[in-house]
């Protein structure tokens, strides 16, 4: 099997873990690569009778493989790349470890806690994979392949190389595993949490129809940011991945617990990122589109609750 982390090894096979919106976007870029000798995807939507028709044609498209399971995938790959939602990661990487082949180098893309890096790498390097684990430090659109992210664990430095020539920007942080996960979560604390304070926020000075009022004083403490444009974004963020970031917030909130201390904040904002995602599952966004303003997510919002309100 050739060696990852040698500049002059010949072309590797490639494994995506995870058809989403990352692994669609990974894909399209990977195959593209010279030393990517071939491409294959696996994803449970590829084995759903309601998805699997349009998930395949979707991977043809891009030019891959899409596998019928996990098993496929690791016996098509020298890297596998795991790229799930974050309540999946440690249940995908146990399932990787019961096929993968020793010496298969894997990049853990999902966003969970130091510890369940830590129980994933233990499952994965039982079978002899090459755990590395990253913190992708931003949206990955519009960035692409580009995204920055974070690398940690022994191998992260040997798989760095590689990953660097196929366009990604990565930078190692540690060489114990934990480090890049722990950075990545602490600012999502943050950043999750901004969207969910600007959501309550600005939803509630709708209702009270005092928002002309409200983001002035925002702009005034901090001048550098456009306030509705931010809120716009937030916004339809939250409505596309809202329970995306709200297993990533419960993961997040795990990382405060390990460190000690109570993940109040972490926990509320995930509260109100699962409370978004069931809105936008039950059609309360549905309409609304591409490049609206903030106060038609609140309007929605706010309509929704009146019309649950008159009917108790």
């Amino acid at each position: 099997m050739p060696n990852p982390s040698t500049p002059a090894s010949a072309p590797l096979r490639l494994g995506l873990i995870g058809f989403g919106e990352v692994g669609k976007i990974f894909a399209e870029a990977l195959v593209q690569q010279s030393d990517v000798a071939a491409l294959a995807v696996w994803d449970r939507k590829l084995a759903a009778p309601e998805t699997a028709e349009a998930e395949r044609a979707h991977a043809q498209r891009l030019g891959v493989r899409a596998c019928g399971s996990m098993a496929e995938v690791c016996a098509a790959a020298d890297v596998l790349i795991s790229a799930v939602t974050a309540s999946s990661t440690l249940a995908v990487a146990e399932e990787a470890a019961a096929c993968v082949a020793p010496g298969t180098a894997f990049l853990d893309l999902n966003s969970a806690s130091p510890g369940t890096k830590q129980r994933a790498a233990a499952a994965l390097e039982a079978a002899g994979a090459l755990y590395t684990e990253a913190g992708v430090m931003t949206s990955v659109p519009p960035y692409g392949l580009r995204v920055p992210m974070l690398l940690g664990g022994a191998h992260a430095a040997a798989l760095a190389g590689r990953l660097t020539r196929w366009g990604m920007d990565v930078t190692v942080v540690s060489e114990r595993l934990g480090v890049a996960s722990a950075i990545k979560m602490a600012r999502s604390v943050m950043i999750k949490g901004l969207e969910a304070l600007v959501i309550e926020s600005y939803a509630t000075a709708r209702a009270y129809g005092v928002e002309d009022h409200v983001l002035p004083t925002l702009a005034e403490t901090f001048p550098s940011i456009d306030w509705a444009q931010q809120g716009a974004y937030f916004f339809s963020r939250v409505v596309q991945h809202g329970q995306r970031r709200a297993e990533e917030m419960t993961e997040a909130a795990r990382t405060v617990q390990e460190a000690g201390f109570a993940p109040l904040m972490a926990e509320a904002t995930a509260r109100k990122q699962q409370w978004m995602a069931d809105q936008a599952r039950e059609g309360v966004f549905a309409g609304i589109p591409k490049g609206a303003p903030w106060t038609a997510y609140a309007d929605a919002l706010q309509t929704q609750d009146i019309k649950k309100y008159s009917n108790t």
